[in-house]
């Protein structure tokens, strides 16, 4: 079986025209695509594609991106058209008045419900792992949406389980999801920072393909200029479904 790559989307895929899942005179809501960053950083500084670039550049004007989801992530970005639209979306992130869901298939079989609040070290820009002194307020709550129990070894167990879960971030720590669920010994599949080696290395060799299986899938909030309430849904990337049909998560 050909393996698919774990970093890039395909050749063929990497000038194709952003998603775009919602636009008005303020704000862009683009799908992003798992290995693309949302800007220029130092920890990946070999990298030349940025969805700044890529939709400034699709929309001929300016963008400004509201937040960020780390470059394996798939799904939801928000982005400003103007800096007022950017000051506005960012005091909502602030005040947590931005709501944002995302999905992720992880090992084994977490409680159906529950909340991780578990102070965070921030991450710094200048190493991948070097981290502040002092730790931040996180908080994750999550819901078990579907487990399964495959009937073949994955390291020293004799069965491999996996489950879909439905995340919400209360707050917005670098990692948070990642670092949050690998605390609580359910780490993502695909994670190569925090997760589980071996089971990472048992799906690839079963399916031929690998990625960080982590979605932003909705974003909602009240429209900061017209109050309205806005909800976003980015649909599953075609390897993401193909991750949860493999698993059995269906």
């Amino acid at each position: 079986m050909t393996e698919k790559s774990s970093l890039e989307p395909p050749q063929e895929k990497r000038n194709d025209p952003l998603d775009i899942l919602y636009q008005d005179d303020h704000y862009v809501v683009i799908n992003k695509p798992p290995g693309l960053l949302v800007h220029r950083t130092n920890i990946d500084s070999r990298e030349s594609r940025f969805a700044v670039q890529l939709l400034r550049d699709q929309l001929l004007r300016r963008v400004f991106p509201v937040h960020r989801i780390d470059k394996p992530t798939s799904g939801a970005l928000l982005f400003a058209l103007d800096e007022e639209a950017l000051i506005r979306a960012q005091s909502a992130f602030a005040d947590n008045r931005i709501s944002k869901k995302y999905l992720a298939i992880v090992r084994g079989h977490p409680p159906e419900s529950g909340i991780i609040n578990r102070p965070l070290r921030k991450l710094l820009d200048s190493n991948r792992k070097s981290k502040s002194e002092n730790s931040q307020a996180s908080e994750t709550h999550y819901r078990t949406l579907k487990s399964s129990e495959l009937n073949y070894p994955t390291g020293c167990y004799p069965t491999t389980r996996y489950s879909l879960v439905a995340l919400s971030p209360r707050t917005g720590r670098r990692h948070q999801l990642r670092r949050h669920l690998s605390g609580i010994n359910h780490p993502i599949i695909g994670d190569t920072s925090h997760g589980d080696s071996r089971q990472n290395i048992s799906f690839r060799e079963r399916n031929g393909f690998l990625r960080l299986f982590l979605h932003a899938s909705d974003l909602s909030f009240k429209h900061p200029f017209t109050n309205e309430p806005l909800s976003v849904s980015a649909p599953i990337p075609r390897d993401f479904q193909d991750a949860i049909e493999a698993c059995e998560l269906e």
